[in-house]
C-alpha cells in the first residue's frame, strides 16, 4: 500500500471518530503548548536579564567585597547577606592612579523609607562620588547632579528615581523640595531619566542617590565601601585592566596568594557569562517538567490505539485477506498514530504563541517589566520533532499488535 492512500485512509479513519481524536490529541497538545510557553519565557527572561547586564557597559568592571573560588557557581560572600568591610577610601585613591583606569566610582548602599507630606516609600538609596552619574550614563531630566563639592561639604542633596518624584510629590516641582529618608532631611536636586529595572534586580526609578560621604557617615555609620565600579581606559585590553585591578588590591591588603583574595572583580563578560549558564539551567529544567505532559499524552495516545486495533480486528482480518502484508497493516496504524501527535502538535504551538503574546502584553502593558518578546523557532522545531517520535514510540507497539493479527481468527471476531 502506497503511503497516500495509508495517510488517505487514516484522515478517514480519525474523521470517524471526531471526539475521540480530540480528547486524544488533548495531552500533546497541552504537553506542546507548555514546553512553547516555558522555552519562550525562559528565553525572554534571559534576554532582558543580560540586556541589563550590557547596560552596565562593556569597558567597565565591578568590585564586590569577599572573596569567591573559581567555580562557575560560586558567589562572594556578600551576595550570601555576609558583611565583609575590606574595601576602603585606600583602595579607591591608589586605583584612581593606575593609568589603564579612567575612572573609578566607588557606593555604598542601604534601605530607608522616603518621606514627603503623607507620602512615603521604602527606597533603596546608594551613596555614590560624582563620576558615578557619567560612568553609568544616569542622565538627569530635571535638576542636576550633585558635584564634588556637595560630597566635600557632606551637603544634605539627593537625585532622586522618576517613579519615586512621581509617588511623594505628584505633579509638584519636586527640585527644591525637602524630603525625609529615614531620620535625615535631604533637598532633592535632580530627578533621573527613566530607566527601569537594572541588573540584579535593583528597580533604577524608585532609588534615591546621595552623596557617599553622606551616606557612609551620616546613614549607614561605616567606613567600608559595598562595591567599586572601574571604568576602563579604552587604549587597554579589559583583560588587562583586571590583572591591574586585582595586583593594585592585592598590594594593598596585603594579600600574595590570589587564592585568598578578599574581593571579586566581574567584568561584563564574566557576568553575562554566568548568567547566561544559570538561565539556560533553569530554562532546561522548566522545559523538562512541560516535557512530563508529552509523556503522559503519548500514554494516552497508545492506551486509544490499542483499543482502535481492538475495535477493528474485523477490518484488519479484511485487509489481510484481500491482500495487505503486514507492513501495510503496520504503517496504516503508525501512520494515524504519528497523524494524530503532528495535528495535536501544530495546535499547541499555535496555542502557545497565542499565550506568550498575551503574557508580553500583560507584562509590557501593565507591569513595565519592559519584558522581551522571545519565539525560539527552535522551539518550535524541538516541539513538532517530539510530537512526531511520541506518534512513533507509543504508536509502534499497538500498530505491531494489529499487523501480527491472524486473518482467519480476525475475520470471526465478533
Amino acid at each position: 500500500m502506497r503511503i497516500r492512500d495509508s495517510l488517505r485512509s487514516a484522515v478517514k479513519s480519525l474523521g470517524h471518530g471526531k471526539t475521540r481524536s480530540i480528547l486524544t490529541m488533548l495531552g500533546i497538545v497541552i504537553g506542546i503548548a507548555s514546553v512553547i510557553i516555558l522555552m519562550s519565557i525562559g528565553q525572554s527572561a534571559q534576554d532582558l536579564i543580560l540586556q541589563q547586564v550590557q547596560g552596565l557597559g562593556s569597558d567597565l568592571i565591578i568590585v564586590i567585597p569577599g572573596g569567591s573560588t573559581n567555580s562557575r557557581l560560586s558567589s562572594p560572600a556578600q551576595s550570601q547577606g555576609i558583611v565583609v568591610a575590606s574595601l576602603k577610601q585606600a583602595d579607591v585613591d591608589a586605583l584612581s592612579r593606575e593609568p589603564s583606569i579612567a575612572g573609578v566610582a566607588a557606593e555604598v548602599r542601604g534601605q530607608a523609607s522616603a518621606i514627603y507630606q503623607d507620602n512615603d516609600m521604602t527606597v533603596t538609596y546608594d551613596g555614590v562620588t560624582a563620576n558615578f552619574f557619567a560612568m553609568r550614563n544616569f542622565g538627569i531630566q530635571q535638576g542636576y547632579a550633585f558635584t564634588q563639592s556637595d560630597i566635600d561639604s557632606f551637603n544634605h542633596v539627593a537625585v532622586i528615581g522618576s517613579s519615586l518624584a512621581t509617588t511623594l510629590f505628584g505633579n509638584l516641582n519636586p527640585i527644591g523640595k525637602l524630603m525625609r529618608l529615614g531620620t535625615q532631611s535631604f533637598r532633592v536636586v535632580g530627578v533621573l531619566e527613566k530607566k527601569g529595572t537594572g541588573a540584579f534586580g535593583i528597580d533604577q526609578d524608585n532609588m534615591v542617590v546621595l552623596p557617599i560621604t553622606v551616606a557612609q557617615k551620616q546613614m549607614l555609620g561605616i567606613d567600608y565601601l559595598n562595591d567599586f565600579i572601574i571604568q576602563a581606559n579604552g587604549a587597554y585590553n579589559i583583560d588587562f585592566v583586571k590583572g591591574r585591578v586585582q595586583t593594585i588590591l592585592e598590594q594593598n591588603h596585603g594579600i600574595t596568594d590570589p587564592n585568598k583574595d578578599d574581593f571579586t572583580i566581574e567584568t561584563q563578560q564574566d557576568i553575562l557569562s554566568l548568567l547566561g549558564n544559570i538561565t539556560s539551567i533553569l530554562t532546561l529544567f522548566l522545559t523538562a517538567i512541560a516535557s512530563i505532559s508529552l509523556i503522559v499524552g503519548g500514554i494516552g495516545i497508545m492506551n486509544i490505539m490499542l483499543v482502535s486495533v481492538i475495535e477493528r480486528t474485523r477490518e484488519i482480518g479484511l485487509r489481510k485477506a484481500v491482500g495487505a502484508s503486514d507492513k501495510d497493516i503496520l504503517q496504516q496504524f503508525l501512520i494515524e498514530s504519528v497523524l494524530i501527535t503532528l495535528v495535536g502538535g501544530a495546535i499547541g504551538v499555535t496555542l502557545g504563541a497565542v499565550f506568550v503574546v498575551a503574557i508580553y502584553f500583560i507584562l509590557s502593558t501593565f507591569f513595565a517589566i519592559g519584558w522581551v518578546f522571545a519565539f525560539p523557532l527552535s522551539a518550535v522545531f524541538i516541539s513538532l520533532a517530539v510530537a512526531a517520535g511520541t506518534g512513533i514510540i507509543f504508536g509502534i507497539y499497538p500498530a505491531r499488535q494489529a499487523a501480527r493479527k491472524s486473518p482467519i481468527e480476525a475475520l470471526r471476531y465478533e
